[in-house]
């Protein structure tokens, strides 16, 4: 099954492993997550403002302590129950942007299961699903949405997600009803969807500093198995190589 890849991230080869003791290669994380020190917003606040290499050098030592490490010891600490994490790197690809800012302004991990955790200056975010679905992945998600059965079983998903106070959230939508679909469908806004996810932003607070933290993400991830499992079975992998998934 495919793995969310929030704000298209790209996952770089020599990204870390964490496993389900929560150790990297030649490391083992030996303190609890505790969640993120203000000084970890803060950073984040600092670099939206000046998101220059003088500022990353001058403040690295804030985002080793405060921001990635405290990443790694909440990727090991669910790897158990969530699969092995990875952490971005946290460089952008400018190479073809006109934006060429060096940094991203958030770090970000998925887990082997499917998971997704970011913490910016706006918050904490979880999510989990489907973020980008290929042509073949379309096509056979947007069957089983016009199915009666399938769909209505995916209609109850995003219900329960929603009265759980997440968000069973589309990406990418179309402007109008895919070729073949009536515009008038019941289930429209779920054909409209390019890609398909339950999501949770949570803005910053004292609780993002405790254990809460890690409660919280995995309230939401826990929450996301039924969609993750619908997308598994109507959906599944891609078989398209890489370059024609876009």
């Amino acid at each position: 099954m495919a793995v969310i890849v929030g704000h298209l991230d790209i996952v770089a080869p020599d990204e870390t492993w964490f496993d389900v003791r929560g150790a990297a290669t030649g490391y083992l994380a030996a303190v609890a997550f505790r969640g993120w020190p203000d000084e970890a917003i803060d950073f984040f606040d600092g670099l939206e403002v000046d998101n220059s290499k003088s500022y990353w050098q001058e403040h690295k030592d804030v985002y080793d302590r405060c921001v990635k490490a405290r990443m790694e010891e909440l990727l090991g600490e669910m790897a158990g129950e969530f699969g092995a994490g990875k952490v971005f790197r946290p460089y952008r690809d400018v190479r073809f942007s006109k934006d060429k800012a060096p940094y991203k302004t958030n770090i970000a991990a998925t887990t082997a299961k499917g998971s997704y955790v970011s913490l910016s200056a706006a918050g904490l975010a979880a999510g989990a699903g489907m973020y980008m679905m290929a042509t073949d992945q379309l096509e056979r998600y947007r069957r089983a949405v016009a199915s009666e059965a399938q769909g209505r079983a995916l209609e109850e998903i995003a219900a329960a997600l929603e009265k759980q106070g997440h968000e069973c959230t589309p990406h990418g939508a179309l402007k109008t009803a895919p070729r073949g679909y009536p515009r008038d469908h019941p289930r429209i806004d779920l054909l409209r969807a390019k890609g398909l996810t339950a999501w949770h932003q949570w803005e910053p607070g004292p609780w993002l500093s405790t254990a809460k933290a890690k409660t919280r993400v995995v309230s939401l991830l826990r929450a996301s198995e039924p969609l993750k499992e619908w997308l598994g079975e109507h959906v599944g992998d891609s078989s398209l190589p890489e370059p024609g998934r876009r």
